[in-house]
């Protein structure tokens, strides 16, 4: 991967243990981004969200309740639910678990990937022999993860 990182990267903790999108956190993390968007030079075309485990399932439920405000999601070791399958299809989507993940049992990102495609989505799916709950370490150290991110823009 090249040295420098053509993102601004965003952050935020969970204080409350849950993302779902009406959650005090997601709302935090919301606000956090738009302050992000009024304090410097972002693409509003190329807002990427992506998170892991919990984050994962905050992954899933921002993009189903904000689809229009994500160019790309890529969700890992976390679960959606498949009925907000349709209104994140035209979301282009990576999502990446662990096939011995205990903590996140991987039928959760399955049945996710196979709602978007009953949906008519074409989701990017990478699942991982014989790797746990970090499945993380692997997904975010794929260097074409952020290739193609930049490759996604809202139309």
């Amino acid at each position: 991967m090249k040295e420098d990182f053509s993102f601004i990267a965003v952050f935020p903790q969970s204080q409350k243990r849950t993302w779902k999108a009406d959650s005090d956190d997601a709302k935090r993390a919301l606000a956090i981004l738009d302050e992000v968007q009024k304090s410097y030079k972002v693409d509003a075309k190329r807002i990427y969200l992506t998170g892991l485990s919990m984050g994962g399932f905050g992954t899933w439920s921002l993009a189903a309740a904000f689809p229009e405000r994500w160019a790309a999601i890529a969700p890992i070791c976390g679960g959606g639910n498949p009925s907000t399958a349709e209104k994140i299809k035209n979301v282009p989507c990576w999502c990446f678990h662990g096939d011995a993940d205990k903590a996140v049992k991987v039928e959760q990102s399955r049945s996710m990937i196979e709602a978007l495609k009953k949906a008519g989505a074409s989701p990017r799916y990478t699942e991982y022999e014989g790797v746990g709950h970090n499945s993380w370490d692997r997904a975010y150290g794929t260097a074409e993860l952020y290739e193609w991110f930049l490759d996604a823009q809202i139309e």
